[in-house]
């Protein structure tokens, strides 16, 4: 669990502020297609794969009639759940997104990506060998994606990292790329009502590779269709991810770079502005 940089207190896992600098993504892999933003973009009539720039761009730099900031120091903020960070369409806007990552040292911020193989050319120029307060988590949902994605990530310039497998759509080996470089790995199920299968074989067989390369492991949540043993269950989206405590199979304690709010999650936070 990340620590407080000022205070050194513990911050529970939903403690935080949802940051969505920029709204809308595009589908580019198999994890995406039962995207939960497009899911909740259709019911409000919205189509999600245009993206625009919010009305909370600038809520990590937004100060209260004190004069403070109003997302205060030693805060996890959340960023860009509802798209992708390293989306293209985001190009124009990013570089003052991470001005104000820089601005606001005394907060931690993270991403999760499934655009890894753009994240060289979108850096800062005095990104260095990345911010210490920016985490930067990976998805890969099958081996494809795992071997696409890893290497480029394994090589980037990131302080804090982490790989996330979430939908797991498949039996993964990422044994080839476990090692110190990455601070944990997070496994979970896809939600919704089209949700396809995710098999405990796979969750568990991700595990052991993990214990083997002495990489922190989590099981997040089982997802909406979950295979155990042979039998298949169908989860309600509220014990998804208790079922998945209940199995009691993660390993030690997970860092920084590894709480990350779920789909579904995106109002849990402090502030949430999409």
């Amino acid at each position: 669990m990340r620590r407080d940089p000022v205070n050194r207190k513990p911050l529970s896992y939903y403690e935080g502020a949802n940051w969505n600098p920029w709204h809308g993504c595009h589908k580019t892999s198999p994890g995406c297609l039962n995207c939960y933003v497009y899911r909740m973009d259709d019911r409000h009539g919205k189509d999600a794969s245009i993206v625009q720039k919010t009305a909370g761009f600038y809520l990590p730099v937004s100060h209260a009639r004190d004069g403070s900031y109003k997302i205060p120091s030693g805060t996890m903020i959340w960023t860009c759940f509802t798209s992708d960070f390293l989306l293209e369409d985001a190009d124009a806007w990013r570089a003052e997104a991470w001005r104000m990552m820089r601005e606001r040292a005394d907060c931690d911020f993270l991403f999760i990506t499934k655009r890894i193989t753009r994240f060289a050319q979108c850096l800062p120029e005095d990104w260095g060998e990345g911010y210490p307060n920016v985490s930067v988590c990976c998805t890969v949902e099958n081996q494809a994606k795992a071997e696409e994605r890893l290497p480029v990530f394994r090589e980037a310039k990131i302080q804090s990292r982490a790989i996330v497998c979430e939908p797991l759509l498949e039996r993964i080996d990422l044994s080839p790329y476990l090692g110190n470089w990455v601070e944990g790995v997070t496994v979970g199920g896809e939600s919704g009502e089209l949700a396809r299968t995710c098999d405990y074989d796979w969750v568990l067989d991700i595990r052991a590779q993990c214990i083997r390369a002495n990489v922190p492991f989590r099981f997040k949540q089982t997802g909406a269709n979950f295979v155990k043993d042979g039998k298949r269950y169908r989860i309600p989206r509220k014990l998804q991810h208790s079922q998945a405590r209940k199995a009691n199979i993660n390993t030690h304690a997970q860092r920084r770079g590894d709480e990350y709010p779920s789909e579904g999650d995106q109002d849990s936070g402090t502030y949430s502005v999409t």
